[in-house]
């Protein structure tokens, strides 16, 4: 009788001990898990007639929700689109979401300074400073005093920002990387610097700063290359859902990729390497470059599957991939000692 109990005592602790193994798995590993998290494309930078653009809140966002985005911001030139009651129209769960922006808009030494402000209560006045590194510390500074994000727009837009500009700006971890504006120079020129040589700089220079692509859509009712059209640049965001605090906290931690028209079905660091798997789009073909410090190609991959394995001592290492449509994504920087 003593040993049947002792038995029945010990497969009583095993099963005890599987089980609470097995709810402190579920507690700790399953939300962390590619599965439990989905990719949402959105626009963090629109307009519409509350300041230069042609349609109304309405018409806008019904072009994107129609074109299958999951959020969009939009963000008119000093000016708050309350988006409670547009939500009430638009809002879908897991479907589509607006969310509160503004492009607090300003200038110095005559150079425009464009800072865009996101998961914000309340308007934002802009502030103009004597230089234009401090012009975008101040806005940057009254951004984030209202606990909001801050990211810098168009910095080749009239020439106005370098990386020696934003290299004396703290707490900014975001700025445009591609702009479908015709207007903003993405490729720089004439001995400035492109928006991938600036994001370069400023990574190689220490900072922890993230790259977006936006459309900057004035125009929907004329469709011209000319013109500021919806469509070109967006993120996907990977979270575990649709709302407002997971898709600020998935872009805080830079768990997104930038992309004017190539898809990916996944990013992912693990087994030493950076690993991206692309979505083919028909007979394009592409070419992935892994880029570390001082924007010097660590490597260069061909096809959907490219990886990079780090080879220790990176500072960071980020990724550009380029369909032969013409179309890019930008896969986020990985930094040294991240891995």
């Amino acid at each position: 009788m003593k040993l049947k109990r002792a038995i029945l005592v010990r497969c009583m602790l095993s099963v005890t001990a599987a089980g609470l193994a097995l709810i402190a798995t579920r507690g700790t590993a399953m939300p962390d898990a590619p599965g439990a998290r989905k990719w949402y494309k959105g626009n963090l930078h629109t307009h519409t007639v509350h300041s230069d653009g042609d349609s109304t809140p309405n018409e806008v966002a019904s072009w994107y929700k129609d074109h299958r985005y999951h959020f969009l911001v939009l963000s008119d030139h000093n000016y708050l689109t309350e988006t409670a009651g547009l939500n009430t129209v638009f809002a879908s769960p897991e479907k589509f979401l607006l969310i509160q922006g503004e492009e607090v808009t300003t200038s110095s030494g005559g150079k425009p300074v464009h800072v865009n402000a996101y998961h914000l209560g309340g308007l934002v006045d802009p502030v103009q400073a004597n230089s234009v590194a401090a012009t975008i510390q101040a806005n940057v500074n009254a951004i984030r005093a209202v606990r909001a994000l801050p990211s810098l727009n168009h910095p080749n837009f009239g020439w106005a920002v370098t990386s020696k500009d934003l290299m004396q700006v703290s707490n900014l971890n975001l700025f445009e990387v591609y702009n479908g504006h015709p207007m903003v120079n993405n490729r720089g020129g004439g001995g400035a610097e492109s928006l991938d040589e600036m994001w370069d700089a400023l990574l190689t220079g220490g900072k922890r700063i993230h790259g977006i692509a936006v459309d900057d859509a004035h125009h929907f009712k004329t469709i011209d290359k000319t013109l500021s059209n919806p469509g070109r640049g967006w993120i996907m965001v990977r979270a575990a859902r649709l709302a407002d605090a997971d898709i600020r906290a998935a872009i805080e931690a830079g768990d997104f990729y930038a992309s004017s028209g190539v898809t990916l079905n996944e990013v992912r660091t693990d087994g030493g390497a950076l690993r991206i798997e692309i979505k083919p789009d028909g007979a394009a073909r592409y070419s992935t470059y892994f880029i570390g410090e001082g924007g010097k190609v660590l490597k260069r991959a061909e096809g959907i599957n490219p990886e990079y394995r780090f080879q220790g001592g990176e500072k960071y290492v980020r990724a550009k991939v380029q369909a032969s449509t013409g179309d890019d994504a930008w896969v986020q920087p990985v930094f040294g000692g991240s891995r």
